[in-house]
């Protein structure tokens, strides 16, 4: 073989590996992106009901104006997406949803939303 040919099949190999990297890369972080949705939508579907605790009566196993006594479903708390927890208090609920992924080192995906009676607010943690 050529030295031509061999400096080809090289150009060649090396190429080839930097599209896989940049593929992994990309699949490695569009995996992320959607856990992060995934949680954010659970988030979401927990404030919901919160907000529903929140509005309906006493006497129909609703709040009557305050969120204490709302806790997040047994079988909501932990998913194959992430667990969640509630810190609860009479007019504002702040759920933690720590994701299963690893996202750096030993960090998880995590999202903070806040409940109101009127509204609610997500941020990303991670």
């Amino acid at each position: 073989m050529g030295q031509q040919q061999l400096l080809l099949i090289m150009l060649a190999v090396i190429i080839i590996g930097l599209a896989v990297i940049a593929g992994i890369t990309l699949f490695h972080s569009s995996f992320l992106d959607a856990k992060r949705n995934n949680v954010v939508n659970e988030s979401l579907n927990l404030s919901s009901m919160a907000q529903r605790y929140y509005v309906r009566p006493t006497a129909t196993g609703g709040g009557g104006k305050t969120f204490i006594g709302w806790q997040i479903p047994p079988e909501l708390a932990i998913t194959e997406n992430g667990r969640y927890s509630a810190n609860v208090t009479s007019q504002q609920i702040i759920i933690l949803g720590t994701g299963n992924e690893i996202v750096t080192g030993t960090d998880s995906v995590k999202v903070r939303t806040t409940v109101r009676p009127g509204d609610f607010h997500v941020e990303t943690l991670n």
